[in-house]
């Protein structure tokens, strides 16, 4: 399954998701922070969409309140509300 989220308040402009099931197959975040996002992308990948969220939800950024981590949990959960 593949699901694109419209990220805010951070500098990425959407992230890409392929899941297998309950387990995260790909993320490809566009914008942003290219090490950090890419390196986000390939740590997720193989892990349960569960874990990763547990991980990431609530990680901020500076003072924004968010950030590109947090918000791939956040897509995470809105994907699997969608499911």
């Amino acid at each position: 399954m593949e699901y694109r989220y419209r990220p805010q308040g951070v500098c990425s402009a959407e992230m890409i998701i392929e899941t297998d099931g309950d387990i995260i197959k790909n993320v490809k975040i566009i914008g942003g922070c290219p090490g950090n996002t890419l390196g986000v992308s390939k740590l997720v990948e193989g892990k349960k969409i569960d874990e990763v969220i547990k991980l990431l939800k609530g990680i901020q950024c500076g003072f924004r309140g968010t950030s590109c981590p947090d918000q791939l949990a956040l897509a995470l959960e809105e994907m699997k509300q969608n499911m």
